[in-house]
């Protein structure tokens, strides 16, 4: 994985389950991950199970897009040839709702 985030990035994620009184179009999206048409965005993150919770996008397939948990270690794996997945490191945390492409999938 190239841009990998550090243990202090880490912290600042909401615990899994801690937002869960917040519409998923209202939970803030705090990283953001991708290779080729694929987009892994991050909500909550489980440090003990390595674990996240967030929406992605495989393919471009907004059709069958989701929410629920991805796993970082499978995640840091992923590659396709020579290209590793990548971190957003330009991302600034915002609303599910002011994503285009969460907006898309979603139809909010």
């Amino acid at each position: 994985m190239w841009n990998t985030p550090t243990q202090k990035e880490l912290k600042n994620i909401p615990k899994l389950y801690e937002t869960d009184n917040i519409k998923l179009r209202d939970k803030i999206i705090h990283l953001h991950f991708f290779i080729g048409g694929c987009d892994w965005y991050i909500a909550e993150y489980d440090q003990e199970r390595n674990l996240f919770f967030g929406f992605t996008i495989l393919n471009g397939d907004t059709n069958n897009a989701e929410w629920g948990y991805i796993s970082f270690e499978e995640l840091k794996k992923i590659k396709v040839g020579f290209v590793e997945i990548d971190r957003d490191i330009h991302w600034k945390p915002k609303p599910a709702s002011e994503i285009k492409n969460i907006v898309t999938a979603e139809g909010i």
